[in-house]
């Protein structure tokens, strides 16, 4: 096997003009020592920051801050959270979450919502957005399901990667969560376990993206991998993104509980304790002093943290951005674009049931037909301006206001069959919220961590370091032996956690059999950003749309696409399986669990089981042909990321509709698995594209070689087989597609 690599390790990146390097670098020489470890954690107290926690709801106040040094004129940096919109009081737009944007397969777009939300980040008065996670849904019944892209690592990464890019135009991107956080009800417990080849192949590739993408800060996991902390892991925080990837900015804790060793976590290259002065301002002076923590880790963390200061260009950001009409259309854009249209069936006339025409009355019905339902109300809770959110049952009336629109929740059954049976077609809300699914502490996980509360500087001032710090030990462990009773109670101590059965509720499943019962014209809407399983009702309805959490513009985005003013174009994610049986172990609140390759539609092909709905899939009102497809190997584009040779490939696609609709061309590697077990089709490229009705493209997609490549563990890099690898561009990785074959010989690629 001959080799392209040219060494292990990558050196850091370059950021910003050298002038801002140099900048960087003399305010590091006119910083004291304690002003360089003041900038290691967040300028907030623990204990203040805590009572504004619980008393003022500070988390949607105001940004947090971090190392300013007045002084020096040195601003700092300003966290607000934000994976669907900047999540403070004030107005700012609310987009559909990331699992919803994913569904719509379209980079371009994500890196415009990325500058909106960056726009709207600066008019807070903050410059660091943790708006960018691209874990894995590796199950999805995953509380924080919503809060991703989907399951599988090239779409995640090309769509965190764009979204790292808008952000980069106006303020620091923060990506998360550092690595491998996908089960929320045990995460401050639970140790993954993962080989090198499924943590490079898979839970990490989608980070590396973002990186490449420009991304200055990564927010490191809860969890532990391998048996470390992720907070203060070397292999993850220092061999693999710092000097495998070259990354030159910072890592950041997860906030407050993220930290349980400071002197192991700055040591394995942490950079930022988050948001409070808490474990390291306790520890570090002192192991600076003994030399157990050097000076040169310290100098090397501050300045990746004014390196990422520096990045972020001035400019005048008032709070009129924050949901101006532009950021609404793009909500609305976005949450239009993300709509999967499931299933269309012909009805006794011979026509599918959407679009709806010719109608003059519509049964809405359902209780989230009428409500704001715009997900999780943990840490990426979001806070529209009252009034301005437009409901499913809102969106239509405004649309169509000749058409008799009438409403019930659906509690009575009765009075919804009895709607349903007047109207002619019923369109029947149900789904998820806040109380199923979303972000989830366990008080007793986080026991151990109170152990690292620092006293009250008032106990400190009066008492004195010496005498209060034994006193104060034991009673931390008075309260973590408190905090240890905690149990999860259903729905979870902060949210709902995470769900291991993804039915309905029985209650929606008898509206939905009650409801087509009445009226056999019948669309099934469905909310929610996890898994929903549908076997015990999907064969009765003739038509089912995923309407997902829309954000605040989704019920003129349902609206546009049940009345066919815009074509259906969102496509899977995730895989649904037809069977809980089929998906990989989950439990959460297991405290180790095993990570492989097998999940998603990797799992369902290497077992042999058909998706009730497979990844990349979703019908449109249009029709689309493929043709002409060709690859071949081409010198990669300078300045690419990756300078090995890339493929290149070509595909016409023609509309045959009536309409103008988008395609998402997807292309899947069918690999020689000669050397590995690999699975079945992995995707490696896709694109989307608009076409007018009869209108052809010739779409030409690059695709880097490392994708077609698996991880040799022996050579610690990927490595392409010999062989032949057949390379299908398909609708959805079960569609049998158009096929090309490419003979390969091996080549080592590196790191």
């Amino acid at each position: 096997m001959t080799s392209a690599a040219d060494g292990r390790r990558r050196e850091p990146q370059a950021h910003g003009a050298p002038a801002q390097e140099q900048r960087a670098r003399a305010l590091l020489e006119q910083l004291t020592l304690a002003e360089k470890l003041a900038m290691l954690d967040g300028d907030t107290p623990f204990w203040s920051g805590m009572a504004d926690i619980a008393l003022h709801n500070a988390s949607h106040q105001h940004p947090w801050p971090a190392g300013v040094v007045p002084r020096l004129g040195i601003g700092g940096l300003h966290f607000v959270d934000g994976p669907r919109g900047v999540v403070l009081e004030g107005g700012a737009t609310t987009f559909p979450p990331p699992i919803a944007r994913g569904a719509s397969w379209d980079p371009e777009l994500e890196q415009r919502i990325g500058v909106a939300m960056a726009r709207e980040t600066r008019s807070f008065g903050a410059n660091l957005l943790g708006g960018v996670c691209v874990n894995l849904l590796r199950h999805p019944g995953w509380g924080r399901a919503q809060e991703t892209y989907g399951e599988d690592p090239v779409h995640v990464g090309a769509m965190g990667a764009a979204m790292s890019r808008g952000v980069a135009r106006h303020a620091i991107a923060c990506v998360k969560h550092f690595a491998l956080n996908s089960i929320d009800s045990a995460r401050f417990r639970v140790d993954v376990q993962a080989t090198p080849r499924v943590l490079h192949e898979l839970y990490l590739p989608q980070f590396r993206d973002c990186i490449e993408a420009g991304a200055l800060a990564v927010m490191s996991a809860y969890n532990s991998v391998n048996g470390a902390w992720c907070g203060q892991h070397p292999d993850l925080l220092s061999d693999i993104l710092k000097r495998r990837w070259g990354f030159g900015g910072f890592v950041l804790t997860d906030f407050i509980f993220g930290v349980r060793d400071g002197v192991a976590a700055v040591l394995a290259g942490q950079d930022l304790e988050m948001p409070f002065r808490m474990v390291f301002e306790a520890c570090l002076p002192e192991a600076v002093a003994s030399g157990a923590v050097p000076l040169s880790r310290i100098d090397d963390a501050v300045l990746r943290l004014l390196r990422a200061q520096l990045s972020v260009p001035p400019g005048d950001y008032s709070a009129s951005l924050r949901a101006c009409p532009e950021h609404r259309a793009l909500a609305r854009e976005a949450a239009t674009k993300a709509i999967v249209l499931l299933k269309n069936e012909p009805l006794s006339d011979g026509g599918p049931l959407l679009p709806l025409a010719g109608v003059a009355s519509i049964a809405v019905i359902g209780r989230l037909a009428a409500e704001a339902n715009l997900g999780d109300r943990g840490s990426s809770d979001t806070r529209p301006a009252p009034g301005s959110v437009v409901t499913p049952l809102a969106g239509l009336r405004a649309a169509a206001p000749e058409l008799e629109i009438r409403h019930c929740d659906g509690r009575n059954l009765a009075e919804a069959t009895a709607l349903a049976a007047a109207a002619e077609v019923a369109v029947l809300v149900v789904g998820l919220d806040w109380r199923h699914e979303g972000e989830h502490i366990h008080a007793g996980d986080i026991a151990p961590i109170l152990r690292h509360t620092p006293p009250p500087d008032p106990l400190l001032r009066r008492i004195g370091r010496a005498r209060l710090l034994p006193l104060w030990s034991k009673l931390t462990a008075g309260f973590a032996a408190v905090a240890s009773l905690g149990s999860a109670r259903p729905g979870g101590d902060f949210a709902s956690g995470d769900r291991t059965e993804l039915n309905l509720e029985p209650r929606q499943e008898a509206l939905i059999r009650a409801v087509v019962g009445a009226n056999p014209r019948t669309v099934v809407v469905l909310m929610g950003g996890g898994g929903i399983l549908s076997e015990a009702w999907r064969q009765l309805v003739p038509a089912i749309l995923l309407l997902w959490y829309p954000g605040q513009q989704g019920g003129e985005a349902l609206a546009d696409v049940l009345l066919g003013r815009v074509s259906p174009s969102g496509r899977m994610p995730f895989a649904l399986p037809t069977d809980h049986a089929h998906l990989p172990p989950f439990h959460p609140r297991t405290r180790q669990i095993i990570y492989d390759l097998w999940h998603g539609y990797r799992r369902f092909q290497r077992d042999g089981h058909s998706s009730a709905f497979p990844f990349g899939f979703g019908l449109s009102y249009a029709s689309f042909r493929h043709s002409e497809l060709a690859a071949e190997l081409v010198e990669a584009p300078a300045g690419a990321a990756d300078p090995q040779a890339a493929l290149l490939l070509e595909l016409t696609v023609h509309n045959a509709g009536a309409m103008v609709a988008d395609e998402v061309v997807q292309v899947y590697l069918e690999p020689p698995g000669r050397a590995v077990e690999r699975p079945v089709r992995s995707l490696i490229g896709f694109q989307r594209l608009t076409l007018e009705p009869e209108q052809s493209e010739r779409l030409r997609l690059l695709i880097p070689l490392r994708r077609l490549a698996y991880f040799d563990e022996a050579h610690d890099g990927f490595a392409l087989e010999a062989g032949r690898h057949r390379l299908v561009a398909a609708r959805h990785v079960e569609d049998p597609g158009l096929a090309v074959d490419l003979e390969l010989e091996p080549l080592l690629l590196g790191p």
